[in-house]
């Protein structure tokens, strides 16, 4: 006879007093320390009556998705994000992915780049080409895109401390192709306050930095208006150790304070909240991570209309980049990251992303090589042509256990957004070390639990192996680097050193003032001005950032 009800069914089926599997760890929870009970039913989610309370995709709160026909209407946008060695090699990359199927360019810069340097400077040694592209000038913006119309495709910029002065360097050649502005489609990340949370490549403090924000979103509004200004990113935090939840609340308490400085910069909400735009990893725990993407639609809905009074219905649509888990590849038996890629992927396409990054199986031994890249942009193709995942919209919608843990996570979330509001808002928490702690403890915690051998990592701490060597991993050409090196001296040496000291000039001048400083920095690089002498005029002015440490 079938139970009648969930408590009936854990009497007649259900022993706790029964013992595991040995393999198996000792309790069942989730990365956010969700505890999970073996079966989930309409009881789990009080107050929430299925299917009526779920809402539909396309309407506020989104919770089932920013669009009424999500992928019948069109796919996400397949964003491989790509870059290093020199402009030449990554505009090669570029343009085997298009040809492959990508359906967007994903851009990722060195170090130097992302730190203000020049690739000639001494602190750019052994750094040059090696995580990204180096983009110095003009001159190297113009080989990177050779033969690519910005106006004919879709960029993503992955740069935040030097974030506009890239896109001046992009706007500067998208003029000389004639494209117009204003229908440029693509997003710079420009989130600098998940840099000191959780990377690194910030530059100046926090209050101009902000300045920087608010002056690209308050110029794109008018110069760049289908431009997303803004990807407010939990991808690295989460990189970092901390868990979904804390993925959800530390990025939309970023997005706060960032809505909160535009606002006072005399923005109002609904001229710049429909550009924001967010990224978020995908990690391997499978249902977790469909539910984090449902609970952050649903709690930036509710804070954009309620907390900031939106009337644009477009303001509080949570629009998302979605990149697979880079800290869960594993160099042990590296295969295996074709799996995880996929269930990741697959992950991110259920839980509603708007593009879509898939890693390569080799990242975790060197940059992607050709042949990689392609499995990971089939997987994508994969899951978009094959799989059905895309036939309907919110297909996990109404499951008893996706529904509990979309409300769990979203409860969690709004629990550290209320912390972080206690402690005077993401600026004045990120100053205090509050969320460096809290990513580093439960970065911690996870550790100790794959030492114990509880959170398997399948070839790593079970199911090992002897290592095979592998061949034809990629690797930069080091005389990439002296060519570079010897562009950015000839750029200096060959420009209207005038025109170029006046546009320097002028910046330093912008960045003592309130004047807006994107006009300038688009002088500056049409000048052929360097990001280095760029920056330096920044760092004059304002100083530099020291990391706060955390004890």
């Amino acid at each position: 006879m079938p139970s009648q009800n969930k408590q009936e069914w854990n009497e007649r089926t259900y022993d706790p007093a029964v013992k595991r599997f040995p393999e198996r760890r000792p309790d069942f929870h989730t990365s956010s320390d969700i505890p999970l009970q073996p079966l989930y039913a309409p009881e789990d989610n009080a107050g929430l009556a299925y299917p009526d309370d779920l809402g539909y995709p396309g309407e506020f709160p989104y919770t089932r998705g920013v669009q009424p026909t999500m992928y019948r209407g069109r796919f996400w946008t397949m964003r491989q994000y790509a870059g290093f060695s020199s402009a030449e090699e990554s505009n090669k990359r570029y343009r085997y992915l298009l040809e492959q199927g990508q359906t967007g360019l994903s851009v990722a810069f060195d170090l130097p780049t992302q730190t203000g340097y020049d690739s000639d400077h001494p602190m750019a040694e052994a750094e040059v080409g090696q995580v990204g592209v180096p983009i110095d000038s003009l001159r190297d913006m113009e080989i990177l895109f050779d033969g690519i119309s910005l106006s004919k495709v879709s960029t993503s910029m992955t740069i935040n401390a030097t974030a506009p002065v890239l896109l001046a360097f992009y706007l500067a050649l998208a003029k000389r192709q004639g494209a117009d502005l204003n229908k440029l489609d693509g997003t710079i990340q420009n989130d600098i306050l998940k840099e000191y949370i959780a990377r690194g490549t910030y530059i100046y403090p926090p209050q101009p930095s902000m300045r920087l924000i608010t002056d690209i979103f308050q110029f794109c509004g008018t110069q760049v208006a289908s431009w997303n200004t803004i990807s407010i990113s939990g991808y690295h935090m989460r990189e970092a150790g901390c868990t979904a939840a804390q993925e959800i609340g530390f990025t939309l308490a970023n997005a706060i304070a960032y809505v909160e400085a535009a606002l006072a910069a005399g923005l109002d909400i609904d001229d710049f909240a429909g550009r924001l735009s967010f990224f978020f990893v995908s990690q391997n725990n499978f249902f977790e991570e469909v539910a984090k993407f449902r609970a952050a639609r649903r709690l930036w809905a509710g804070i954009v209309r309620d907390r900031f009074h939106a009337k644009n219905p477009r303001s509080a649509m949570l629009r998302f980049h979605t990149q697979t888990a880079g800290v869960s590849l594993t160099a042990q038996q590296p295969m295996n990251n074709i799996v995880r890629t996929a269930l990741q992927a697959l992950a991110a396409v259920l839980g509603g992303t708007q593009s879509l990054h898939t890693n390569s199986w080799d990242e975790a031994l060197a940059l992607p090589s050709e042949e990689a890249v392609q499995i990971a942009l089939r997987t994508q193709q994969l899951i978009a042509y094959e799989s059905g995942a895309g036939d309907v919209a919110d297909p996990m919608g109404g499951s008893y256990y996706v529904e509990s843990l979309t409300n769990t996570l979203e409860e969690k979330a709004r629990g550290y957004i209320d912390e972080i509001d206690r402690l005077g808002g993401a600026v004045a928490a990120i100053q205090s070390g509050y969320v460096q702690r809290e990513v580093q403890e439960a970065s911690y915690r996870f550790q100790m639990e794959v030492e114990r051998g509880d959170q398997a990592i399948v070839g790593v701490n079970k199911f090992t192996a002897a290592p095979r060597p592998l061949e034809k991993l990629f690797r930069v050409d080091p005389a990439w680097v002296e060519r570079q090196r010897a562009r950015t001296k000839a750029v200096r040496a060959e420009r209207d050193q005038r025109a170029a000291g006046l546009a320097l000039r002028k910046l330093g001048t912008a960045a003592r003032s309130s004047k807006n400083t994107m006009p300038v920095f688009v002088e500056c690089v049409e000048a052929y001005c360097t990001i280095g002498e760029i920056c330096d005029v920044l760092r004059e002015a304002w100083g530099e950032m020291r990391e706060v440490v955390v004890v």
